[in-house]
């Protein structure tokens, strides 16, 4: 760290030119590269400009915008705190630069390390504090309903979480998300679990007890954090799933094709749970931004050209890089390339299907990885959506047979990891382990099915009928199969024939409902 010291003062930061110039070309550049909520590492930054100041008693928070050669601009948030020497340490990553204020000397830090900034923000979350700034906007806090402290004085810490976001845990019992990069509209997360705590009875989320907004008077709210409870977990999904697997692993390299009766007992848990999530938010009224809405034309045309977009892109992906995929990765590849006709005359039809099935908010990112196994229960969690869309997108209804195809081609994902990349298994054949990888996710796959639309009953507004469910899997279940191309090809070329394979099983349904 430079032995320069920056003079600040917060009463004015925001027009005080000279103290934004320096931080933007000589303290944030350095500093942001090592901060893990900072997704631009990788991308050559063309402008880093500080954008806004909102006031927070003794501390701000600070936006900037990073601007980059090429791509979008990102928008990130960051709040800061003088910290006067010898008064609290301070972790070395949380700090910018030497700094002073009001003749005193210190440190600018990253306020979520300052322990005074926590104790503030949980006080105004009690308080439900409003603060408001010089020009008609208000930092607002909102408490709710798993928010039952008696007292505002509490003990905080900053768990040691891989994010991209920023957590603090107050009293082991509330978990507080400060969102890093931010966009100018509400939250998807926020908003989601803030309806689903309030407005029913659903608890296998972890409910909402706060949240942080930025209410601006002549533009759209920004989400700066949301307070949830804190879930006392054993292990996500993903990873119990794979305990289950290990089991089924070494009974299949001794011959067995064997599966414990309470694997089928925890999928059942989930896709009930699952179910009851959808329920809950089909339910919920009150608000436009969560009343249930039918397959309009405009919501058609935007899934088809969605989709469209999509495929070709992957198709463009697969074809420059071919040479770069194993024997059978190249014949699965070629054979998803050889199917284009088949699979745009499928996406076509949602233009002009019957559809009388509704669609709702959901998760919009779901996978195993994304629900928390407590000791006799499941939690789901991470309601921000699907990470490569605009919030806009993400608050977008769907039928909640999205989220389904999601889960299940996480069941897909962790069934082929397991068998083609275990050292056990590495002399099999590759046509013997598909063939063992295909039944397990089949059993595993009906099962998640008949509890889930078990719990919906027949009928139901959300389901019209069979056929249009049959219709709606397929398609997500192809156009998730689709996406997960992306990210194999880029980061794990010899994953890549998991979607293909994924892609192969939902053509071969395409091609009975065809003839």
């Amino acid at each position: 760290m430079s032995e320069f010291v920056l003079a600040i003062e917060w009463q004015g930061f925001e027009k005080d030119k000279y103290v934004h110039t320096v931080l933007e070309d000589n303290i944030l550049p350095p500093y942001i590269a090592q901060c893990r909520w900072f997704a631009g590492k990788a991308r050559q930054i063309k402008l880093l400009k500080v954008k806004d100041t909102v006031h927070f008693g003794s501390f701000i928070f600070m936006t900037f915008e990073v601007k980059y050669d090429e791509g979008d601009s990102e928008l990130y948030l960051l709040p800061l705190s003088f910290v006067e020497e010898n008064t609290q340490e301070i972790a070395q990553k949380g700090v910018l630069c030497k700094a002073s204020m009001d003749e005193k000397i210190g440190l600018l830090v990253d306020a979520i390390y300052d322990e005074k900034f926590r104790a503030k923000l949980f006080t105004s979350v009690f308080h439900q504090s409003t603060f408001p700034q010089h020009n008609d906007d208000s930092l607002v806090f909102a408490k709710g309903k798993a928010f039952v402290e008696e007292t505002e004085e509490i003990d905080s810490i900053l768990p040691n979480i891989d994010s991209s976001n920023s957590a603090m845990i107050f009293g082991g019992k509330y978990f507080l998300k400060l969102y890093r990069k931010i966009f100018a509209e509400t939250n998807p997360e926020a908003e989601m679990v803030e309806f689903i705590t309030q407005n029913s009875d659903f608890r296998n989320i972890p409910r909402f007890a706060g949240s942080i907004s930025w209410k601006r008077e002549t533009a759209p709210e920004i989400t700066f954090g949301v307070m949830v409870e804190v879930i006392q977990s054993l292990k996500d999904d993903w990873s119990m799933t794979g305990d289950y697997l290990n089991d089924f692993l070494e009974a299949f390299v001794e011959g067995n094709f064997q599966i414990k009766e309470s694997v089928f007992d925890k999928v059942s848990l989930l896709a009930h749970r699952t179910a009851e999530m959808h329920k809950a938010l089909f339910a919920l009224r009150g608000a436009d931004s969560f009343n249930a809405e039918p397959f309009d034309r405009q919501y058609r045309r935007f899934l088809h050209e969605k989709f469209e977009n999509l495929l070709e892109r992957r198709y463009n992906l697969l074809t420059e890089n071919y040479l770069k995929l194993d024997g059978q990765a190249q014949a699965l590849a070629w054979k998803f390339m050889e199917s284009k006709d088949m699979i745009l005359e499928f996406i076509d039809q949602v233009l002009t299907r019957p559809l009388f099935s509704y669609r709702t908010r959901i998760h919009g990112d779901y996978h195993l990885g994304q629900v928390l196994a407590t000791e006799h229960d499941l939690v789901i969690i991470d309601f921000e959506g699907e990470p490569e869309s605009t919030i806009t997108e993400r608050k977008i209804k769907h039928s909640p047979l999205k989220d389904v195809a999601g889960m299940i081609r996480s069941y897909h994902y962790a069934v082929a990891a397991k068998l083609f990349n275990a050292t056990e298994t590495s002399t099999i054949e590759p046509k013997v382990l598909q063939r063992a990888a295909d039944r397990w996710y089949k059993l595993i796959k009906d099962t998640y099915l008949d509890e889930y639309l078990g719990v919906f009953g027949s009928p139901h507004p959300l389901f019209k009928d069979n056929n249009e469910i049959n219709y709606l899997l397929l398609f997500h279940l192809l156009e998730k199969a689709v996406y997960e191309i992306g990210y194999e090809v880029n980061y794990r070329p010899s994953w890549v024939k998991i979607p293909l394979i994924g892609i192969a099983e939902v053509l071969m349904e395409v091609e009975k409902l065809r003839r």
